[in-house]
């Protein structure tokens, strides 16, 4: 996609992500990557209301172009950018269910096999920083590594993919997933599986993806 193609697909993702219901107002940010740097949505500004060429251009030395400035939360995405050249789009977001989790301080275990999509064997919550930091950028991708999602304490939703329908289609697996997990919270603990049965899992998955990508 050239850079209006991508200004256009930024907005609708926003605009998506509201109607899949992970995000409310304001909340949350997208971006993907565009050239030598990315595309980001706006700081503050209500995506129904906003327009493509409001995407905020940022290059990966932090600098931006434009009027608005970008959302406050530009630095793990610049960072993740920076650290994973595999990711194209990163969905930031603050679901019900994963921000519940959050809240706790607490990650997703391997209660489901699809606990995987994520990119391991379990979901890992970063540890708490304030918003908009780059403490909370570091935090963040301590979390991500080896993932392609995190919960980020007493915040929300982290999802990084190779497109932005990726990212958004992760994002509402993993509300999904907490949802189940915070279900089965109520019940009592659930029963794990264990580290070699997600590897199997996580194999079948590289197989799985390797055929679609085909």
């Amino acid at each position: 996609m050239n850079e209006e193609q991508l200004r256009r697909h930024l907005l609708m993702t926003t605009r998506a992500m509201q109607r899949q219901g992970i995000n409310t107002g304001t909340a949350g940010n997208v971006s993907v990557r565009c050239n030598t740097g990315f595309l980001i949505t706006p700081s503050g500004r209500a995506y129904e209301h906003s327009t493509p060429s409001e995407m905020v251009k940022m290059q990966l030395d932090g600098r931006w172009e434009g009027t608005l400035q970008p959302s406050s939360e530009w630095r793990f995405h610049r960072d993740i950018y920076r650290h994973r050249p595999e990711v194209q789009a990163v969905v930031h977001a603050h679901p019900t269910y994963c921000t519940s989790l959050a809240c706790m301080r607490q990650g997703i275990p391997a209660f489901h096999y699809m606990v995987a999509i994520a990119g391991g064997e379990d979901i890992r919550c970063a540890d708490y920083a304030t918003f908009g930091t780059q403490q909370l950028s570091d935090q963040a991708l301590l979390a991500l590594e080896g993932r392609n999602a995190c919960l980020l304490a007493n915040h929300g939703l982290l999802c990084l993919a190779s497109s932005l329908n990726r990212a958004l289609t992760l994002a509402v697996e993993v509300e999904q997933l907490a949802k189940s997990y915070c279900q089965i919270l109520q019940m009592g603990n659930p029963v794990l599986l264990d580290r070699e049965e997600m590897q199997r899992v996580l194999e079948k998955f590289r197989e799985y993806d390797s055929h679609r990508e085909r």
